[in-house]
């Protein structure tokens, strides 16, 4: 598994490093032997170190785990604790999801007009392609818990049109099913 781990604001040892890259692997390598790799952000604001751990398992699958505390070394084993916690929580579902192969979508994201009253608020400009998954609604909102998002756009395998699904204000769930 490949594994990299960045910081922020904050000069990490080798020992942090060796340690987190140890661990990560005993602890993925539990549920998937052959994992395709592993992010560890760690950064420093004020007085707190958060650390971001994202790993994918399986291609076209994000687990995510964070943790913020006051030591590197808690954040770190905090944010592995989450991610252990929900790959055993999903481990059967995701051995059993079969990833359809991604589906290159090219996006853009602009500003609207609305926005650029206010004053010194930068022009948003962002086009880029990303990998949308083709899954039914129940393997995308797995995908949207694992990955810690709060919506996601994906590609319906049994109706083939493109659906979105969120995490609403009241904690449910909402589908978005264009209809033809």
């Amino acid at each position: 598994m490949q594994t990299l781990i960045t910081s922020h604001h904050i000069d990490l040892g080798d020992s942090l490093r060796a340690y987190a890259e140890k661990s990560i692997t005993e602890h993925v390598s539990k549920y998937f032997a052959d994992a395709v790799r592993a992010d560890v952000r760690v950064s420093k604001e004020n007085n707190t170190i958060k650390t971001e751990v994202i790993v994918q398992p399986v291609a076209g699958m994000t687990v995510r785990g964070t943790a913020v505390t006051g030591d590197a070394y808690s954040s770190f084993d905090a944010a592995v604790a989450k991610l252990s916690k929900q790959l055993n929580r999903y481990k059967n579902k995701l051995v059993d999801h079969k990833v359809a192969a991604a589906e290159q979508v090219p996006m853009s994201i602009i500003e609207s007009d609305e926005d650029k009253e206010v004053a010194d608020a930068p022009i948003i400009i962002a086009d880029m392609t990303t990998e949308l998954p083709t899954c039914t609604v129940s393997q995308a909102v797995m995908q949207m818990d694992l990955a810690g998002v709060n919506a996601l756009l994906f590609k319906n395998a049994s109706t083939g049109t493109y659906n979105m699904v969120y995490r609403r204000l009241d904690g449910n769930i909402g589908w978005v099913n264009p209809q033809k």
